[in-house]
């Protein structure tokens, strides 16, 4: 069982995990980069070493909410490019990223990805869907830190419709 299933067990009928955007990224995103976590609720997860489906269980609060840290992987050395690929597919931005505010000023950004099987440009499009957090760096704790740490929200849009595409894309 997950450190926030074990929170919510203990919390009254009718309460569960569900922070607000400010609040993961404040509460929990902030203290994760200044290494001054200690509720140490959420694990990390590789996501490009980990498919949606394969997210460990640690991580999910409920039937279809998991919420977990993942360090970004440049796509190149040098650059600044995020590599968003996995083994069978790979997560692509979609919209505007929205600012994330606290107490009127901007303390986050906060992007939604799709994830698609097969590679881009002729993947399809699937129902994952994660929204990623990240600190502004003028909220960095630390230059080297920023940018590295994300917090991530994922959840599919439609679970058993999902079930039954995986078990194709698997089995071809």
């Amino acid at each position: 069982m997950s450190n926030i299933r074990l929170v919510e067990a203990k919390l009254p009928t009718g309460f569960r995990f569900h922070p607000r955007d400010e609040e993961l990224v404040c509460d929990y995103l902030m203290r994760k980069v200044a290494l001054t976590d200690t509720f140490q609720l959420m694990i990390e997860v590789d996501l490009n070493k980990c498919e949606p489906w394969d997210i460990p269980e640690t991580a999910r609060v409920n039937s279809k909410e998991w919420y977990f840290y993942s360090q970004r992987d440049r796509k190149y050395a040098t650059g600044l490019r995020t590599n968003r690929a996995t083994t069978s597919g790979y997560w692509k931005a979609t919209g505007i990223d929205k600012a994330v505010h606290s107490k009127g000023t901007i303390v986050g950004m906060r992007k939604t990805l799709v994830f698609y099987h097969g590679r881009a440009p002729s993947g399809t499009k699937s129902d994952w869907v994660m929204h990623e957090f990240r600190l502004q760096p003028t909220f960095s704790v630390s230059t080297f830190k920023i940018g590295f740490y994300v917090e991530c929200y994922t959840k599919p849009r439609k679970l058993v419709k999902n079930l039954v595409a995986w078990k194709a894309v698997m089995m071809t």
